[in-house]
């Protein structure tokens, strides 16, 4: 009698076990990225308009500063337990690749076959590998020229246009730079960060005719030929004519002179944008000005990858491919901070007319025409700390030019080969 009832206890836990089970609820797709608080809202937003469509997934942001991001990111691949996707910036895509951390997208990408043809292509090259796509743009920045124009208009000078040449850009930001009685800058008339090549200096090499890195990633061009005639223009403006705040001086306002309401104008991403409009001056923006080889601005994304170990790498492309989707892309204008990549919508009403920001939002759109590709290889953290750091001395008047960049190719050129 035991034997039996234990028997059948046995084939109860079984059942229990291995039968049908009621609902556990909707599978959760964990998503990490970068960012201010206040864009968790809008992301929530998105999330929430794709679970409504997709009851059976519900997606959990969770968005951190770009540094708390990336360390927390780390922590997760080194525990094993990394998010089913997160966001990626498009120049560090070839180190998480490199170490097969990312997960082939080609196989969905193949069965979504219409999804990627809406996209502006050039967003498209930083994720591209022999294998296939590893990565997708979720948006993408441009890089433009921004200024006040409530000091254009005090001075009486005419705004940018796309008539303007590198030339006109340093004779007006001598006429914008004003001083004091005691001979102290009070205003400069551009102001760039010129750390990293996104937002002037590879803009101003390309320009020039010269470029920035070989195209096999071997060789660092940035000091060879032409492109030093670019350093020497940039150098005409920092120190000789005083136009630009160095290091030192941009540091006394947060890195952003033209953010602080002291510089006329910048060049920069769409991610300004919101911040930029609630401080108390009028700005509007203008194409790069062009150079001697003509014009080129640069471009960047952040796209979305799913890590090879994803839990539920499936449900995390459903999410991937509503970001890319009309709505989604629509519902993620509403940050300001980047101009969609689904080409549609950049050229509609949907991004172009942003009641929040009233400016020309078709100069972002334009740019892609004359754009290049930010450099994606790996190692570049490194390699932009071996150009980056030695130039700032030079910006402060502290040390050669030349004998400088120098410096940096065989740095430079030692950081590629470490990673060939």
């Amino acid at each position: 009698m035991k034997k039996s009832i234990f028997v059948v206890l046995v084939a109860i836990l079984l059942l229990t076990a291995c039968g049908p089970k009621a609902s556990s609820g909707p599978t959760e797709v964990k998503v990490m990225m970068w960012g201010a608080p206040e864009e968790l809202a809008v992301w929530q937003s998105v999330a929430d308009a794709f679970t409504a469509k997709n009851p059976s997934i519900k997606v959990t942001m969770d968005v951190a500063d770009w540094d708390s991001y990336w360390d927390k990111l780390n922590t997760l691949y080194a525990a094993n337990t990394p998010p089913d996707l997160f966001a990626m910036d498009a120049p560090l895509f070839q180190d998480w690749f490199s170490r097969g951390a990312l997960k082939n997208l080609q196989p969905y990408i193949d069965k979504s076959t219409s999804l990627l043809d809406g996209l502006y292509p050039v967003t498209l090259q930083a994720y591209q590998t022999p294998d296939g796509y590893f990565g997708v743009p979720r948006d993408a920045q441009t890089i433009v020229l921004f200024y006040n124009k409530d000091m254009f208009d005090a001075t009486g000078l005419a705004y940018p246009d796309d008539t303007w040449t590198l030339d006109k850009l340093r004779e007006v930001a001598k006429q914008l730079t004003l001083k004091d009685a005691s001979g102290n800058t009070t205003q400069w008339g551009f102001s760039a960060d010129l750390w990293d090549m996104e937002l002037f200096w590879s803009e101003a090499i390309w320009e020039y005719g010269g470029d920035v890195i070989s195209a096999d990633h071997t060789q660092t061009l940035l000091t060879e030929g032409k492109a030093r005639d670019a350093w020497h223009f940039i150098y005409s403006m920092m120190v000789t004519d005083k136009s630009m705040p160095n290091p030192d001086e941009s540091g006394q306002f947060g890195g952003d002179p033209f953010d602080a309401g002291v510089a006329a104008m910048t060049t920069m991403g769409h991610w300004s944008v919101p911040q930029y409009s609630t401080r108390g001056f009028k700005y509007d923006v203008a194409p790069f000005p062009s150079g001697p080889a003509g014009r080129v601005t640069s471009v960047n994304s952040a796209g979305f990858v799913i890590p090879a170990g994803a839990a539920n790498p499936e449900q995390a492309w459903e999410f991937i491919k509503y970001v890319l989707s009309t709505d989604g892309q629509i519902q993620t204008v509403k940050l300001g901070l980047a101009v969609p990549a689904v080409k549609s919508v950049a050229e509609s009403d949907a991004y172009l007319v942003q009641p929040d920001f009233p400016i020309n939002q078709k100069v972002f759109t334009d740019a892609f025409a004359y754009a290049h590709m930010k450099p994606v290889f790996k190692g570049y953290d490194a390699w932009a700390s071996a150009v980056g750091d030695p130039l700032i001395a030079v910006w402060k008047g502290e040390a050669d030019l030349d004998t400088t960049l120098d410096q940096i190719k065989i740095a430079a050129d030692a950081i590629l080969a470490e990673n060939k």
